[in-house]
C-alpha cells in the first residue's frame, strides 16, 4: 500500500500560519508552544530542490524520525527530543488527515542552534578524499595507514559545520568555533549528546544488519527549562549513511542504503547543483526502495505493514 501518495506542496495555512518553508519540510504553528512539521516528499541534493519528488519519503522519514525518538529517550538518560505527537492538530479537517496523517509530527517549540552536529563513524566519501589529500578529517589528524571504508580506531568523530541560510552552503568549523557561534556549555552538551546517540545507534542499527556511517544532529534549546533537546529528523536515510553489515568489505566503497544513491546518480549526468532537474523514473524508484529497506531493518516491520498496524491501532507508540 501507499501512505498517503505523493506530497510536494503542503496547504494548511487557511487553518494554521506557516511559520517556514524548507526544502523538504513546511513548518506551522500549531500554538505558541507547539509546531506542525510536515514532511513533503520533495527531494534536495547537492542545496537544489528537484522537480519531482519520492513516494512515501515524508512518511518514512517521519514514522523512522518517531521511533528512533522513543527508542532514543529510553536508552540515553537525560535526553529529550521535540517531537509531541503524530496525531494531527484539531485545527486539520477530517478531509485532510488521510493527506497529512504519517507525514505530520507536532513538534516542541525550540530555539535552534545555529551549528549542525555531524558525527562520523566510518572513513568514506569527502572524509576518505581529504584523508587521501592531508592524513585529516575535517582539521581533525588521522592515524597512518587507514582505507577506504575503514572504522575510525579510536571511535565515532565529532565533526561540527555551520547551519547555512537558504542558498547558501554549510561549512566544517572546529570545535572552537562551534563554541563561539552557541557558547561553551552548550556546544560541549551538544557534543556529548550526539556522541552518545550514535554510539549506542551503531550498535542498535548493527544487530539489525546495518552499518550506521555518519549522520547529521539538529539540537535546540527549551528556553524555559534550559536544556538541549535534540530536533529535526533523527537518524533516517535523510540525514544519515547506511551500509549493509552483509557484503561490507574494508578497502572498498560501499553500497549505500540512503540519499547517497540519488547523489551519485546527479553527480553521473553532471546534474549536481543545477535547477529544474526531473530524476529519472527508476531512480526514483530505486531511492524509495532503499529507503523502505532501512526502514524496514531498522524497524523491524515493512513500512506498508507498519503503517497498515497504525492504522488499525495494532502497533502502539507513546506518539500516537
Amino acid at each position: 500500500m501507499s501512505a498517503n501518495g505523493l506530497l510536494l506542496t503542503s496547504n494548511l495555512r487557511s487553518v494554521m500560519p506557516l511559520i517556514q518553508k524548507g526544502k523538504v519540510r513546511d513548518v506551522y504553528e500549531v500554538d505558541n508552544k507547539t509546531l506542525l512539521f510536515v514532511t513533503t516528499d520533495r527531494v534536495s541534493a547537492f542545496d537544489v530542490v528537484l522537480v519531482n519528488g519520492i513516494p512515501n519519503k515524508g512518511a518514512i522519514l517521519t514514522l523512522l524520525t518517531a521511533h528512533w525518538a522513543e527508542v532514543l529517550t529510553k536508552a540515553i538518560p537525560g535526553l529529550r527530543t521535540h517531537v509531541v505527537s503524530l496525531k494531527l492538530p484539531s485545527q486539520i479537517e477530517d478531509k485532510s488527515q488521510y493527506e497529512y496523517r504519517y507525514r505530520s509530527m507536532q513538534c516542541r517549540k525550540l530555539l535552534p542552534f545555529k551549528i549542525e552536529a555531524i558525527v562520523r563513524g566510518y572513513l568514506t566519501r569527502e572524509a576518505w578524499d581529504s584523508y587521501q589529500v592531508d592524513g585529516t578529517v575535517c582539521g581533525i589528524e588521522m592515524p597512518e595507514g587507514l582505507v577506504e571504508s575503514q572504522i575510525f580506531p579510536s571511535g565515532p568523530i565529532y565533526t561540527p559545520s555551520t547551519k547555512a541560510d537558504a542558498g547558501e552552503h554549510d561549512v566544517d568549523i572546529s570545535e572552537e568555533q562551534a563554541a563561539q557561534i552557541v557558547g561553551v556549555r552548550y556546544a560541549d552538551r551538544i557534543k556529548e549528546l550526539s556522541l552518545s546517540i550514535f554510539e549506542f545507534a551503531q550498535i542498535h542499527a548493527f544487530e539489525r544488519g546495518l552499518i550506521l556511517v555518519d549522520t547529521k544532529f539538529e539540537f535546540g534549546l527549551d528556553t524555559e527549562t534550559d536544556e538541549v533537546v535534540l530536533m529535526d529528523e533523527i537518524l533516517t536515510p535523510e540525514s544519515s549513511r547506511f551500509w549493509r553489515t552483509k557484503g561490507y568489505r574494508i578497502g572498498h566503497a560501499a553500497e549505500n542504503l540512503d540519499k547517497q544513491f540519488l547523489r551519485d546518480w546527479l553527480v553521473e549526468h553532471n546534474l549536481q547543483g543545477q535547477n529544474h532537474v526531473v530524476i529519472h523514473p527508476e531512480v526514483v524508484s530505486k531511492t524509495e526502495e532503499k529507503y523502505k529497506e532501512t526502514f524496514a531493518m531498522l524497524v523491524g516491520s515493512s513500512f506498508e505493514k507498519f503503517v497498515d498496524e497504525h492504522t488499525r491501532g495494532i502497533r502502539k507508540s507513546i506518539y500516537t
